[in-house]
């Protein structure tokens, strides 16, 4: 898996990109929390499920199905003022669910694990992207303060930070040449 830093931050970027005029803390709390939810299936380890279970890591949590479903969930639970099936609506959901499903696409580009089940719970074959630079991160804190754990976050720095912050200063760039050419 890629550490609970990138997703966090894979979550920021998305959220500077979406076509929101409004993003008060309530969004980008839910927008971090969306980007981590997959990997709370970690916890089904310590109570005897087995890592290549559907409900296993990268399992059902990591799946397209769950990032959609999550995204109804959090959009008809926590955003009530907006009418079900506006445009505003429509946003939030797909806003929700490339968030979450974000976090199964940089697992997919990991070098290790077993693959990411998109397809579940309908499929649970696992994958990965063919091109897999970042290394994989040690599940919990203590293996962070360690050669290996740096070298995770340095991998993670090349091959998901920096692609971020190049994504969103063009983002930037090209924003403001749209502007000025108006």
């Amino acid at each position: 898996m890629a550490s609970a830093f990138s997703h966090a931050a894979a979550a920021f970027a998305i959220g500077k990109l979406a076509p929101f005029s409004s993003r008060p803390a309530r969004f980008w709390w839910l927008s971090i929390g969306c980007s981590l939810l997959p990997d709370a299936d970690v916890l089904g380890l310590a109570f005897g499920v087995p890592y290549g279970d559907m409900f296993g890591h990268r399992g059902l949590t990591h799946s397209l199905v769950f990032a959609c479903l999550l995204s109804i969930v959090v959009v008809e639970s926590l955003f009530r003022a907006v009418e079900r099936g506006s445009r505003r609506w429509w946003q939030l959901i797909t806003y929700f669910f490339i968030v979450t499903a974000s976090h199964g696409i940089f697992d997919a580009m990991t070098d290790g694990g077993l693959g990411v089940a998109f397809l579940a719970p309908f499929d649970n074959s696992r994958y990965f992207f063919p091109w897999r630079p970042v290394m994989v991160s040690p599940i919990g804190v203590a293996p962070f303060f360690s050669r290996y754990g740096l070298n995770v976050l340095l991998s993670e720095v090349v091959w998901i930070w920096a692609p971020l912050v190049i994504v969103l200063l063009m983002f930037k760039v090209f924003s403001r040449v749209g502007t000025s050419l108006r």
